[in-house]
């Protein structure tokens, strides 16, 4: 029996609910942990600091498929709550339409600025040649890109979760053989890796457009519809947290890059990425929650089930203490074992590595709530607060934290300011929540 939005959420029911999304973003992040573990294992470590160098820049750009995904679930589900199910469905064919058109003009404005920003960066050489070929063919395949992260929100708002999560697990398995194929096999190095993720980001992207093209048992499907511009700004707006976040946290990548060439030199960008990477895979499972429970919100909020929403907030807090404790138990005894594979056939490399991700590894305690509770708010559509959330977390806590600890601790500063910023995010967080608590009721 499939889970509805309308159905009251007990604790069992809002884990079933939540589990695909949570599994699909886990596994679309493993897919590009691969991506790195075959380019720095069969291309060189140059290589694969350039992809971590690089890749934070069409990640920026690309961020409106988050503000697209979020912002739309949210206002999707809170008008399918209201009762209008056409003009949900307009709303749905509007967003993606426009996204589309939006991820190619982003895609060909990409292209042409790689190499500057690069330069800017500070890349040169090897690195320089290796960031640009690669930045390249990946802002190429954009409009899939954007599409893919959007769909990862509105298959919940469907009631699909697990659709969903059967297309990132062909997307998953797509980028996978292909890296093997292209990077392993054939010596297409760095050139394969950034095809084979272009190409399983179609996958992602591309193939569920099929589906909601034709009559589909879920909530929505692509309808004629004509433009509506106070929709779509209702949707960036709701959708700004998740766009000033990533663009922020892209920003605040490249500082880390900066930060890392100064203090370790080549060896430092790459640890990074290998931090990164991990790190995106255990986030993911934080942000597969949020992304699963907020169609929920946004649902009961628009139908005015005020007591729902209570539950789903005390309920996901405490699931999510759960999961912040497990992840940070897991991070520590897996903290070598992840790093040698990565880095393995260079030992000081190894050890910083290790060394980075038993710190870092501490802000998993904290980091889960935080991006609940920014979700949480662009759930009940109240995007400037959720924005001012994202925008504290990653703008205002992680740049002073990298710029002012490494004066005091070096090198661990670096990694030690994850931690202090995900911290000091939680704190705003819960003050945040009680001083909203009436206006909400939740």
């Amino acid at each position: 029996m499939e889970i509805k939005l309308s159905d009251h959420f007990d604790y069992k029911r809002l884990l079933r609910f939540t589990l695909p999304s949570i599994i699909m973003m886990i596994f679309t992040s493993i897919y590009g942990v691969v991506d790195g573990l075959f380019v720095s294992n069969f291309v060189d470590k140059t290589a694969f600091a350039a992809v971590n160098f690089i890749f934070p820049y069409p990640m920026m750009l690309g961020a409106v498929g988050f503000m697209f995904g979020t912002g739309g679930s949210a206002l999707i589900s809170k008008i399918l709550g209201e009762g209008d199910t056409l003009r949900a469905k307009r709303t749905f064919t509007q967003l993606l339409y426009v996204s589309a058109a939006i991820g190619a003009v982003i895609s060909v404005i990409g292209y042409f600025t790689t190499e500057p920003v690069a330069v800017l960066l500070g890349a040169e050489g090897k690195m320089l040649e290796y960031a640009v070929l690669y930045g390249r063919i990946i802002f190429i395949g954009m409009p899939a890109f954007i599409l893919q992260y959007e769909f990862q929100s509105l298959f919940a708002t469907a009631e699909k979760p697990k659709l969903g999560l059967y297309i990132t697990v062909c997307a998953g398995v797509t980028n996978i053989v292909l890296d093997a194929l292209l990077v392993a096999v054939f010596p297409l190095g760095l050139v394969g890796a950034a095809i084979a993720t272009v190409l399983a980001q179609c996958v992602g992207g591309i193939v569920p457009l099929f589906y909601f093209a034709r009559e589909n048992s879920s909530l929505l499907r692509l309808v004629p519809a004509l433009p509506d511009p106070r929709a779509l700004l209702q949707i960036s707006f709701n959708g700004s947290s998740e766009l000033l976040s990533n663009i922020s946290m892209s920003l605040v990548s490249m500082l880390y890059n900066a930060q890392l060439l100064a203090y370790a030199g080549e060896d430092g960008v790459a640890a990074y990425g290998v931090l990164m990477y991990i790190n995106f895979v255990f986030l993911s499972a934080f942000i597969g929650y949020a992304v699963g429970v907020s169609p929920v919100v946004s649902f009961h909020f628009g139908a005015g089930n005020h007591d729902e929403l209570k539950s789903l907030r005390k309920k996901s807090i405490i699931i999510l203490i759960a999961f912040s404790a497990a992840m940070f138990i897991l991070a520590e005894i897996l903290a070598y074992p992840l790093s040698y594979i990565y880095v393995g056939y260079d030992p000081a490399l190894c050890e910083m590595t290790h060394r980075a991700f038993i710190i870092s590894s501490f802000s998993f305690l904290f980091a889960g709530i935080a991006i609940f509770v920014s979700s949480f708010f662009t759930a009940l559509n109240d995007g400037p607060t959720s924005a001012l959330l994202s925008f504290a977390r990653t703008i205002v806590f992680q740049v002073a934290a990298v710029l002012l600890l490494p004066m005091l601790l070096d090198l661990d500063g670096i990694w030690l300011s994850i931690v202090v910023a995900e911290l000091l995010a939680l704190i705003l967080d819960l003050i945040i929540l009680k001083i909203f608590k009436r206006k909400y009721n939740y």
